[in-house]
């Protein structure tokens, strides 16, 4: 229960009481500011303008940036016959800078047991944590190690689902060689169809003959015949060898078959793909936004917050005694 001081006094120099800076915040963190007003008359009854919602939406955040470096899970323990999967990927945001596309890295974990109708169409998660970070994979690699460990040493029982970038799969083998490393499912098949868009052209049943039979052979961890059924089109040499190098250099990630058999049998990387939308874009990707390097560290702290269901810290910054604020 909130106390009287919390709802009517005055917090951080605002002249706003701490309740309405949460509702301000918790604002500022759903939608683009300029609808804020709106948002908070309409629960309220009380004007504030877009500007006012941006400043203190901006310093809580700021203030709880302490909180970045503590590796803490929201998630219970793994009971011992379950497995933690961890998904990870990038997402790029429009920011002000001169290469103005930069990327935000998000991992999303749950527990097998967390996964309904897993590899199905009605797939969801009934729980799970996310780690995001704007900045440098090794940065980013070393909050996301922090949660992982805190989870004990699960070797195998520890899965990776992700696509083929270079620094994830190095990153997964030197930091936990005993994993479970897979290459998205849907990836490899990406990647395979764009391939047969040009071994191909004419003949469209011919095309979709030939990939329904790699797909079969890739779930059956058959990667060896499907590199020489690569190899044996009548596609140009420099494409084939862009495909047959990617399968090389995941081929150890590419055990479908026994993939399947561990866990909830995940092989696909939709998890990470829907955070994207839920967790970034939702808030940071809306039309004509442009981003500065500290607000989209500000926003994407609020938004994780928000997603791993931990908002309590927001409330325990501002029931904290009046500091004064930052110019």
């Amino acid at each position: 229960m909130k106390s009287q001081g919390y709802i009517e006094g005055q917090k951080n120099g605002f002249g706003i009481s701490p309740y309405m800076q949460e509702l301000m915040v918790y604002a500022g963190q759903m939608e683009c500011y300029g609808r804020c007003e709106e948002m908070v008359e309409k629960f309220t009854t009380v004007k504030v303008n877009p500007s006012q919602v941006y400043r203190v939406t901006d310093y809580v955040s700021e203030s709880l940036k302490a909180e970045d470096g503590k590796s803490e899970r929201s998630l219970p323990p793994i009971r011992k016959e379950d497995v933690l999967y961890v998904e990870l990927d990038g997402s790029m945001v429009c920011t002000r800078n001169k290469d103005s596309w930069k990327e935000i890295k998000l991992a999303r974990l749950f527990k097998g047991s967390d996964c309904l109708n897993p590899n199905t169409s009605y797939s969801c998660l009934s729980d799970s944590q996310y780690v995001g970070h704007f900045g440098t994979s090794v940065d980013f690699g070393e909050k996301l190690s922090g949660v992982i460990d805190s989870y004990g040493d699960l070797r195998n029982r520890l899965v990776f689902v992700t696509d083929g970038a270079a620094w994830i799969r190095e990153w997964i083998a030197d930091h936990y060689p005993l994993s479970c490393s897979v290459l998205d499912f849907f990836h490899a098949m990406e990647h395979l169809y764009e391939f047969a868009e040009k071994a191909f052209p004419c003949t469209s049943e011919a095309k979709q003959a030939w990939c329904d039979c790699q797909k079969k052979l890739l779930l059956a961890s058959e990667v060896e015949t499907v590199l020489s059924n690569i190899g044996s089109t009548c596609a140009k040499e420099e494409d084939k060898q862009k495909l047959i190098t990617y399968y090389e250099n995941n081929k150890k990630r590419m055990r479908y078959k026994q993939y399947r058999n561990i866990g909830c049998g995940i092989i696909g990387s939709g998890a990470i793909e829907s955070a994207h939308r839920t967790v970034i874009q939702k808030r940071m990707k809306l039309s004509g936004q442009r981003w500065s390097t500290k607000g989209v560290e500000n926003m994407l702290r609020l938004r994780v917050i928000v997603m791993n269901k931990q908002w309590s810290k927001v409330i325990d910054f501002l029931k904290m005694p009046c500091l004064t604020r930052c110019a």
